[in-house]
C-alpha cells in the first residue's frame, strides 16, 4: 500500500482569484507561520498585501522573509493587539496606504508556557485573562479597527483556530478555551457585520509544526498520531490551510459566513 505522504503534491497554478483585492495579514512570526503561507497564497492570486508585526524582533524576521521572497518593500505596521492605541494607529496607517481593504487574517494566539501542561484546573487567573485577550478578544478589536475600511465594498475576515477549541486536547488547556471563545466570537461578529457584506469565518487546521506549536508538550507524538489515523493518512501543510483561507477571501466564497471550516484531512470526523 502506497502512503499518501509519498504521493507527489499537485502543483498549484495561479488563477488570480484575488486580483485587485487588498488585505492585511496579522500574525506572521517567521517562515514557518501559517500566516506567512496565507500571505504567499494571496499574493500568488494577485492580492496586494500589508502586514502587521509586534516589535523589532518580529520586524527583522519579516524583513528577512520579504527579501527571500523578492518582495519590494511591502507595507507593514507595528501592532500589539492588546493595546487600543496601537489598533487605532494601525487602522489609520492602513487607511493611508490602501484606502479600503477587502480582507484580513487573524492569526494571533498566546498563552503562558506553564498554562499548556499539567491539570487545567490549575490555570491561573492572569494566564486565563492573557490567553483570552490575545487569542480571542483580539478578533473583536481588529474587526472594530478595520470595519470602517471594509464597509464600502464589503469584505472577508478569517481567523485560525484548532480542534482543541471544540474537544479536549492534552496539553492544550487554556488555549483550547480561548479558541472556543474565538470561534463563538466569529459567529457573533458574522451576525453583526453581515449587513455590511462583511463575512467572518474560522479555518481550523490540523496540527502543523510552527513556533507556537513548539510550546505544546509531546507535539511530535501528536503529529504522528494524526498522520496515522486521519482519513487521508497524512499531516496537513501550511500551504493547504493557506489555500482555504485564500478561497474564503475570494468572491467564490461570497455566500459563506459564520462557518468553521476544517482543513485537517478529515480528522475532526473521527470518534475513536
Amino acid at each position: 500500500m502506497i502512503s499518501t505522504e509519498t504521493i507527489e503534491k499537485p502543483k498549484v497554478v495561479s488563477n488570480m482569484l484575488l486580483k485587485g483585492k487588498k488585505g492585511i495579514i496579522v500574525g506572521v512570526a517567521n517562515k514557518w507561520s501559517i500566516a506567512w503561507a496565507v500571505a504567499q497564497a494571496c499574493m500568488r492570486e494577485g492580492a496586494e498585501i500589508g502586514f502587521t508585526y509586534q516589535g523589532e524582533r518580529v520586524l527583522r524576521n519579516l524583513e528577512k522573509l520579504f527579501k527571500e521572497a523578492n518582495l519590494n518593500d511591502p507595507f507593514s505596521v507595528n501592532l500589539d493587539v492588546t493595546k487600543d492605541e496601537e489598533l487605532a494607529q494601525a487602522s489609520e496607517e492602513v487607511r493611508k496606504k490602501f484606502g479600503n481593504i477587502d480582507f484580513f487574517l487573524h492569526a494571533v494566539a498566546f498563552a503562558k508556557r506553564e498554562e499548556l501542561g499539567g491539570e487545567f484546573v490549575n490555570t491561573s487567573r492572569d494566564g486565563y485573562h492573557l490567553a483570552q485577550d490575545v487569542s480571542s478578544y483580539s478578533l473583536i478589536a481588529l474587526a472594530k479597527a478595520f470595519k470602517p475600511l471594509m464597509e464600502e465594498n464589503g469584505g472577508s475576515i478569517v481567523a485560525l483556530s484548532y480542534l482543541g477549541g471544540e474537544r479536549v486536547v492534552k496539553n492544550y488547556n487554556v488555549m483550547g478555551v480561548a479558541k472556543a471563545a474565538l470561534e463563538s466570537t466569529s459567529r457573533y461578529l458574522a451576525y453583526d457585520l453581515g449587513s455590511k457584506n462583511i463575512r467572518v469565518n474560522i479555518v481550523s487546521p490540523g496540527p502543523i509544526k510552527t513556533l507556537s506549536a513548539s510550546g505544546i508538550d509531546d507535539f511530535s507524538k501528536m503529529l504522528e498520531h494524526f498522520r496515522t489515523v486521519a482519513p487521508l493518512k497524512k499531516n496537513v501543510t501550511a500551504e493547504e490551510v493557506a489555500d482555504t483561507c485564500m478561497f474564503l477571501f475570494s468572491d467564490y466564497s461570497r455566500a459563506i459566513t459564520a462557518e468553521t471550516i476544517y482543513v485537517d484531512c478529515g480528522y475532526n470526523t473521527l470518534a475513536m
